[in-house]
């Protein structure tokens, strides 16, 4: 009798492992959904917080509902003093999602509700983390250069919260703000990615929601994941000028030396969504500082790229990395703190994917064909 053919899935490429409610990811048409909402609408009028609250209760919050979830991740946003002192001693060139990392996970040691798996319990965790983690992005930045930390305000949204503690400046920069809340928005969730599968792999065993997003964290802390908007940004400051676009092309890519970082995706085979908001963000913020360089550069190697054979074949645009980085860096966000944004923005996402997994958890077990040898002989060390 003939075995049946194994069929291997590498990167688990085509592999539905669940359901969701949360988001439509689709590659074809370059769609993005939050909970039925498209996220260009999303983008263009919502606050952080109403993204959260539909995430978390599947329709949008009314005016009461959201002014509750945004005064309760305010108050909740204080990082123990533990923390702050375990920071300060860190080296002041560590990398920063590896500082993210460890401070995420320290901060379960302080979270009354770790351990308690109740519904109840994960939704005030959660709570604590979206502004936990927003203060700890802004506050490294301050101590690797002997600052002190900024306290939140309790009556700023998380973007107003981010960009006070970053700088001290209070009323903290309308512009500014605002390119933040539209960037969190963007990036707050996109199906099934590694760290949103990391979270739910993790949940699955039934352990705690702050190991499942330290573990978030560690898979976006990679150059193919949320790693690639300070790859771009390294790309666009390697190239310099608009002029030398066209030449470190064909010197880079038309020799298949190098590829373009934050162009190209595993799942859209169409303009990213994202990106296509975040370039009109990026050339909005550039004229407005007086300095278009960064941008010029960007959208000039993006159009050399789509005319291009390569790319036109394999259906390869910006995605949402590319043109995120010319916004960040644009506001004076330093580049190495580009991917922890990320992080702060995706906490609502990972933490919806948690409670999703919870609420109707199986096991994440998959199966590897192994293909190494069979029936070897035991051989004592001395005859090795």
């Amino acid at each position: 009798m003939t075995e049946p053919q194994v069929v291997i899935h590498k990167g688990l490429d085509g592999v539905i492992v669940d359901e969701t409610k949360l988001s439509l990811v689709n590659g074809t048409e370059g769609r993005l959904i939050y909970s039925g909402y498209k996220i260009e609408d999303l983008a263009a009028h919502a606050l952080y917080e109403e993204v959260v609250f539909l995430l978390w209760h599947g329709r949008l919050p009314d005016r009461q509902e959201l002014e509750a979830l945004r005064a309760q991740i305010a108050a909740n946003a204080e990082i123990p003093k533990e923390v702050l002192k375990m920071l300060k001693s860190l080296p002041s060139d560590s990398n920063p999602m590896s500082v993210l990392r460890t401070a995420v996970s320290m901060l379960a040691q302080y979270d009354i509700d770790s351990e308690v798996m109740t519904p109840e319990a994960n939704e005030r965790k959660a709570i604590r983390l979206n502004g936990q983690v927003a203060s700890l992005v802004a506050a490294w930045p301050r101590i690797r250069k002997g600052l002190e930390p900024v306290s939140p305000r309790l009556d700023y949204t998380v973007a107003q919260n981010y960009v006070y503690q970053l700088t001290g400046e209070a009323p903290p920069s309308k512009e500014a703000v605002d390119a933040i809340n539209t960037f969190m928005v963007l990036l707050t969730e996109h199906g099934m990615n590694v760290s949103t599968f990391t979270t739910r792999v993790i949940a699955s065993s039934l352990s705690d929601m702050h190991s499942s997003i330290t573990g978030a964290i560690g898979s976006l802390k990679g150059p193919l994941h949320g790693g690639a908007n300070t790859e771009a940004m390294n790309m666009f400051l390697e190239i310099g000028s608009p002029d030398n676009v066209e030449t470190w092309f064909n010197d880079n890519i038309k020799t298949g030396k190098r590829r373009i970082m934050g162009i190209g995706h595993r799942v859209y085979k169409a303009l990213d969504p994202r990106a296509a908001v975040l370039r009109e963000r990026a050339e909005a913020l550039a004229r407005a500082s007086g300095n278009s360089q960064w941008f010029e550069v960007a959208d000039k190697l993006a159009a050399l790229a789509r005319a291009d054979q390569y790319f036109i074949e394999r259906n390869l645009y910006p995605n949402v990395d590319y043109y995120s980085a010319i916004v960040l860096y644009t506001l004076d966000i330093p580049v190495d703190m580009f991917t922890p944004l990320f992080a702060m923005s995706r906490i609502a996402g990972w933490t919806a994917h948690f409670r999703e997994q919870a609420a109707a958890n199986r096991l994440v077990r998959p199966d590897v064909l192994y293909i190494g040898p069979e029936e070897r002989s035991w051989t004592p060390i001395e005859e090795r």
